[in-house]
């Protein structure tokens, strides 16, 4: 092979690392729509964690990373009595918030879960107050929110990852290095060198989301990436260089490595718009591309309820990225495989008319024989207009539809659902039920007194605000 000399001048830093750098050390005012949906990701978030505290697999990765290193004084975990350094926090936070598959979701060309940023966020936010009284305030970790929202989603529109195997997690990792950075103390140029660590650093494959490998990890995944963030965040503040051609460096850089020579691109300028759009996982803990399915498999359970063994087929109409994502036939080995399969989901929808974290343990699935039966009767196809809607930016649909076909020739009507109820075209409808989620996890974790101080600080936009990190995050901790 023939090498030809490189140029060792030091080229000025990538057009997006200094666009990204630049938007995280504006202004922090944003449209106060998106401070209220700030809000809202964030008792969302917070809730799916309590949540997961419930599940032993989730509760054995948490702690200090060697046992018995303590750290007083240090970031809390909320829902437990952990203080951990802020990196160890951030993992911990992250793998709660990420572990049941129920927070926000982000749905382009590549897929993710940008409140998997608030690991990062909230364990240096709260670090940072425990040493300076008053350094943050809760409309700071919101501001963090927004921006870290923006960074992953605008990447996610236009630049598909997971077409050339790697994770939407590494998405996670560069918008909590930009915003930890910041949080940090650090300056503009100190978060292009993050950033430029963050694009060269080992980037996770997703082949722990896909069968045959679908695995526990994926629930700990962003954890691992936004504890990362600010992991290279401090060597960065230790004075760490940074590589200003991380992305474009001609055979070396990510672009030429890792995405087939694609130019990384922003497919617009860098301000609220994903937060003001985010989907919500309201009803279901289901991977998002199933939310709809699960939907209208719901509204058929009393059609079909007392007529399962009458059931000849299944036919399910669905978009590309569920197909090729989610549509998986064969043995499922453990929860994870599960709540990444269509069918299943669709199957426990149509058997109990709801669908709920603890239907996808191992003891629920070998005890009813019903839920593999349903699964090999179902025939799944793609709508072409439902991938057109999916990707049209005016319609952002997640679409499924669902038709049951008895023995004797009868059939339901075709029950179709365009938008799941945490889309923002049904935010009317979704918060109030979003509160009522909150307040649920709230009390699997905490007496009731506990869960009515944290609900009304919490649902109250103007108090939040005011109100510092280590206030707030005193009243998630057990003692």
């Amino acid at each position: 092979m023939h090498w030809a000399v490189t140029d060792s001048t030091r080229p000025p830093p990538d057009p997006l690392l200094v666009t990204i750098a630049d938007y995280v050390t504006g202004p922090t005012e944003f449209a106060a729509d998106a401070y209220s949906t700030a809000r809202n990701c964030l008792i969302d978030t917070i809730g799916c964690g309590l949540l997961a505290l419930r599940f032993p697999e989730c509760t054995k990765l948490l702690g200090p990373i060697v046992p018995g290193a303590t750290f007083p004084g240090g970031a809390r975990v909320p829902g437990t009595s952990l203080e951990l350094d802020p990196v160890q926090a951030a993992f911990n936070i992250g793998c709660m918030i990420r572990w049941l598959d129920f927070n926000d979701t982000w749905l382009a060309a590549e897929w993710g879960h940008p409140s998997d940023n608030l690991g990062g966020i909230l364990a240096v936010a709260d670090y940072l107050c425990r040493r300076e009284a008053g350094a943050f305030t809760m409309r700071d970790v919101l501001a963090a929110m927004i921006q870290a929202h923006e960074i992953q989603g605008v990447l996610a529109l236009k630049n598909s990852f997971n077409r050339v195997g790697l994770d939407h997690v590494l998405l996670v990792k560069v918008a909590s290095a930009a915003v930890v950075t910041r949080l940090l103390g650090g300056t503009r140029d100190q978060i292009i060198d993050a950033l430029s660590q963050a694009w060269v650093d080992g980037q996770s494959l997703r082949t722990y989301r896909h069968a045959p490998n679908t695995g526990s990890r994926k629930s700990w995944a962003a954890g691992d990436a936004t504890s990362r963030a600010v992991r290279l965040a401090l060597i960065t503040l230790k004075g760490e260089m940074g590589m200003p051609s991380a992305l474009t460096a001609r055979q070396w850089g990510f672009q030429d490595v890792l995405f087939g020579g694609k130019p990384v691109e922003l497919e617009r300028p860098l301000g609220c718009y994903v937060m003001e759009n985010i989907l919500f996982k309201i009803s279901f803990p289901a991977e998002f591309h199933a939310q709809t399915a699960v939907e209208a498999a719901v509204a058929l359970y009393p059609k079909v309820a007392g007529r399962l063994d009458q059931i000849r087929e299944i036919k399910v109409w669905t978009h590309e990225s569920a197909m090729r994502i989610i549509c998986k036939t064969g043995p499922l080995n453990n929860p994870a495989d599960r709540d990444h399969c269509l069918q299943y989901m669709i199957a426990i929808g149509l058997l109990h008319g709801d669908l709920a974290a603890e239907h996808y343990e191992s003891a629920f699935h070998h005890a009813d024989a019903r839920i593999d039966t349903l699964r090999s009767l179902m025939v799944i196809q793609e709508d072409p207009q439902y991938t057109r809607d999916y990707l049209d930016p005016s319609r952002r649909s997640i679409a499924n539809a669902l038709q049951i076909i008895f023995k004797d020739g009868s059939t339901t009507d075709r029950v179709a659902v365009e938008y799941p109820i945490g889309h923002r075209r049904r935010r009317g409808e979704g918060i109030p039920l979003l509160e009522r989620k909150f307040l649920s996890n709230l009390r699997t974790r905490f007496p009731e007194k506990q869960v009515q101080q944290i609900a009304d600080l919490s649902l109250d936009q103007d108090r939040l605000e005011r109100t510092g990190v280590d206030q707030w995050m005193r009243l998630l901790v057990i003692n």
